[in-house]
């Protein structure tokens, strides 16, 4: 699995810094990734939706964990490229 484009863009939602898409071998896109800053530093959390009993389930994810760090290294090496938690953070207060 080859991440070939990752694409952020700032978001205002509790601890969510971002929102991102990617595209696996230029051939399949993911939207609505989250950039979360948790309390023990940034993740990223995968798509999701509501169920009718009020639980969240994800829309898809990565089947185990080598490919979800590759997953995860790949949206946030983008988000430091694209200015970090100084520029997200900084838009977020902008926006309020």
């Amino acid at each position: 699995m080859d991440i070939t484009k990752v694409t952020l863009r700032p978001v205002s939602m509790n601890k969510v810094c971002a929102i991102a898409s990617i595209v696996i071998d230029d051939a399949f896109v993911i939207h609505d990734l989250r950039v979360v800053n948790g309390d023990k530093g940034l993740f990223v959390a995968m798509p999701s939706r509501k169920l009718p009993n009020g639980e969240f389930r994800d829309v898809c994810h990565p089947i185990n964990a080598a490919a979800r760090e590759r997953l995860q290294e790949a949206v946030l090496e983008q988000f430091e490229a694209d200015g970090g938690i100084a520029t997200f953070v900084s838009h977020e207060a902008e926006t309020e």
